[in-house]
């Protein structure tokens, strides 16, 4: 996931465990990039603890360069693979993403697998109550995010060649199974709120299938705005995304109403009405017009495996500071988030046993 920190937050020089022979790869790059010309000079962004990604500038034109991580890695973690396949596939809908030019799997050539893709040249925000934007420029912000994720959800994943991207059934039950096998393999101490959530999860899954593209890590901090009309022009940070349910994915993305600024850039106990920002409910309503929805059932189950999977995610940064392979020098703050994450998850869960 999108355990990334500061994915595109500005470059500087290759750190030493990230570099390359940069002319292998303008090289390869000049055979497998239509009009791709040096000389090639490369830099790398910022922050990033899942994949590092590099700014790639030619004299005419600038690219972004992600590559799997060197060092041991958790199973199925890292997919650049699946990046590239999903952007690649949603190029022709209305889901705004990058161009892809190309994926390369021979780690001959840098080291590890890459894919490159086109640098788009637009704002990161990542204080979600945009701090620096007029009240009007913040309804625009979030109402783009919600057009931008309620159209994904409304991709037709067959259409678009993404039959097999993932399994259509089950999502919830293979994911909480995931990413407690994922949680286990990095836990670094007991936290009484996750064995509790390990344990709950499963057994109360809510009823209905629904399968569309699911994004996995959708939050302001992965989208690019544009740098006058501040609507979203680009989705990144796909590494996640999969065939699964929408709500789970959206729920996902709603957490940011239910946390504080600092546990993890959440907007909880903010004036949003002052601020221009909808609540909770209303960017629930809007995504429920967009997708034709008439409301959504189980909120609170969805929230609380959300909280889970989102420790978990985090838990497996804190056990690769242990291994060494985390790549944002900030890592060790997340640390801090795991053990509140997980007890505001058994909150939910215990808001669901009160009401039941």
């Amino acid at each position: 996931m999108s355990e990334q920190e500061g994915q595109f937050s500005g470059t500087m020089e290759v750190r030493e465990r990230h570099k390359f022979e940069v002319g292998v790869l303008e090289t390869y790059l000049k055979s497998n990039i239509a009009g791709f010309h040096g000389p090639l000079e490369v830099a790398q962004f910022k922050g990033g603890q899942s994949n590092p990604s590099y700014m790639l500038t030619t004299p005419s034109k600038k690219y972004v360069l992600r590559r799997k991580p060197p060092g041991k890695l958790l199973p199925s973690a890292h997919a650049v693979d699946r990046e590239y396949r999903v952007i690649t596939a949603l190029s022709n809908t209305a889901v705004p993403v990058p161009k892809t030019y190309c994926l390369c799997e021979d780690e001959n050539v840098i080291g590890t697998m890459f894919y490159v893709m086109e640098f788009m040249d637009g704002d990161i925000e990542w204080d979600p109550a945009l701090s620096g934007y007029s009240k009007a420029n913040r309804v625009g912000v979030f109402d783009s995010m919600n057009a931008s994720m309620a159209a994904l959800h409304m991709v037709d994943y067959k259409s678009v060649g993404l039959e097999t991207f993932g399994k259509p059934t089950e999502y919830l039950a293979r994911q909480i199974s995931r990413w407690t096998k994922q949680y286990r393999a990095s836990e670094t101490e007991t936290i009484d709120a996750m064995d509790k959530l390990m344990e709950w999860l499963p057994e109360n899954i809510p009823s209905g299938e629904e399968t569309a593209i699911v994004h996995g890590d959708y939050r302001l901090d992965n989208t690019v705005l544009d740098k006058e009309s501040h609507n979203v022009i680009a989705i990144l940070d796909w590494e996640l995304a999969t065939l699964g349910h929408p709500l789970a994915d959206f729920s996902y993305h709603c957490m940011t109403w239910r946390l504080e600024p600092e546990l993890f850039r959440g907007l909880k106990g903010l004036d949003l009405p002052a601020l221009g920002i909808p609540t909770e409910e209303q960017y629930v309503e809007a995504y429920c017009q967009r997708t034709g929805r008439e409301s959504i059932e189980n909120w609170d189950f969805y929230a609380a495996y959300n909280m889970f999977r989102l420790a978990a995610i985090l838990q497996g940064i804190v056990g690769r500071i242990k291994d060494g392979t985390a790549s944002n020098k900030n890592a060790a703050d997340v640390t801090q988030r795991v053990k509140p994450l997980a007890k505001r998850g058994w909150e939910q869960v215990e808001k669901i046993i009160k009401g039941a």
